[in-house]
């Protein structure tokens, strides 16, 4: 969860660990999209979504595979969300700021952000991503 310090310095901010996680994809780029930073290849896979619209949670929403939102949200709705404009579209919504039982998994954000860049990359991106398995 995030704190503020005294000096207000902010700790424990997950967007240095979904950076690195998203960046470290072949031929990922990130720009600002909407106000908040995005990860694409190609087109946007991740996007960081912190307190959007006065949501309570620091979050980030991303594509994903068919009936993956419906299932992890029905699993864990304290962890997933549906999230607003690209829900519709099988998009999920994972929570970054829980604490305890709900605080991030980050292997598992590893592989949920994985899978996002599986959804849009292109064939020869993914064929380089499995060679670095």
């Amino acid at each position: 969860m995030l704190r503020d310090l005294p000096s207000g310095v902010v700790s424990d901010d997950p967007l240095p660990r979904l950076r690195e996680i998203c960046l470290s994809l072949p031929e990922a780029t990130e720009k600002i999209s909407h106000g908040s930073p995005t990860w694409f290849v190609r087109k946007s896979f991740v996007s960081y979504t912190p307190y959007h619209h006065g949501s309570e949670h620091l979050a980030f929403w991303c594509a994903a595979p068919p009936g993956v939102q419906e299932e992890l949200v029905a699993e864990e709705p304290g962890r997933f969300f549906r999230p607003p404009y690209v829900g519709h579209r099988g998009w999920l919504g994972v929570i970054l700021d829980g604490e305890g039982e709900l605080a991030p998994d980050w292997e598992e954000i590893r592989e949920i952000a994985t899978d996002a860049y599986r959804c849009v990359a292109p064939k020869k991106l993914i064929a380089v991503l499995d060679g670095q398995a």
